[in-house]
């Protein structure tokens, strides 16, 4: 990984925001134009990259139309086609432009939602080994709540392999 790379990461980070806890210590990671989009099946791209890196794919959709969180799982999003408007950090959050190429990092706890989409829009979604997302769109349990603060580090960024921004950002915070 060059420094190059690491400086075309940009960092986002929530507090709680009413029901969506967020994650107040780790900032979600926006990697704009993270992969070139070629060839017939460009999903497959981020599949190879996030495997090769530890970050097992789970699943090729889209995003939900509505504000959720997952609470057992860190999640990386491929947008593999086409473009959409998110809303990060739970209602009356932060949108973000998303295009075919990007990714972003989500910490567990953090609210996202599509709030609008093209026809084509396709994310390939990973998470660390052992970790998957459940589907939170109410107030976190206190159990809930500890998962998200205990839920143990990915040994790599899902990008950016052992040097990745995710060792920069993430494990350096208190």
């Amino acid at each position: 990984m060059s420094d190059s790379t690491a400086a075309r990461v940009h960092t986002l980070l929530f507090e709680r925001n009413d029901w969506v806890p967020n994650n107040p210590r780790l900032p979600v990671l926006v990697y704009p134009q993270a992969i070139a989009i070629e060839g017939s099946d460009p999903a497959a791209l981020f599949e190879q990259i996030f495997s090769a890196n530890g970050w097992p794919p789970q699943w090729r959709y889209g995003v939900y139309d509505f504000h959720h969180y997952h609470t057992e799982g860190h999640e990386v999003l491929g947008v593999a086609a086409g473009h959409a408007r998110l809303m990060l950090g739970g209602p009356d959050g932060h949108v973000l432009q998303v295009s075919a190429g990007d990714a972003l990092l989500l910490p567990a706890g953090t609210g996202h939602c599509n709030l609008q989409s093209s026809a084509d829009f396709l994310v390939v979604g990973a998470y660390p080994p052992g970790q998957h997302a459940d589907i939170c769109r109410a107030a976190p349990s206190q159990e809930q709540q500890q998962s998200i603060d205990h839920l143990a580090f990915p040994e790599q960024d899902p990008l950016q392999g052992s040097r990745g921004a995710l060792l920069k950002y993430w494990l350096k915070q208190p």
